[in-house]
């Protein structure tokens, strides 16, 4: 049970970096700033899901020791930032008239 668990956050981290490259690109070739900046709040979005999912497996993979909580508290902290960020700058930019 608890390496299918691994395996389906692993699935999930590698799902999420790619969707991470994928708006990496669009956002970096679009001209327009209103699907630029969406393309980017999908990013931060894909970012901080695929930093939570890094946090819970480095919480769940290994036993317990202090630097293994601050490191991965601290990465379920910037993921949990990257996802309002990206959550607050979709609704932003999907306001803007096109």
């Amino acid at each position: 049970m608890v390496t299918a668990l691994h395996w389906i956050i692993v699935i999930g981290i590698c799902f999420t970096s790619l969707l991470s490259v994928f708006f990496s690109l669009k956002a970096r070739r679009q001209h327009d700033v209103r699907l630029r900046g969406l393309y980017a709040a999908r990013l931060n979005m894909s970012m901080g899901i695929m930093l939570l999912l890094i946090a819970i497996f480095f919480m769940l993979a290994y036993s317990g020791s202090t630097i293994k909580v601050i490191i991965g508290s601290l990465f379920l902290l910037i993921g949990l930032f990257n996802l309002f960020a990206g959550l607050r700058n979709h609704s932003v930019y999907n306001a803007m008239k096109p």
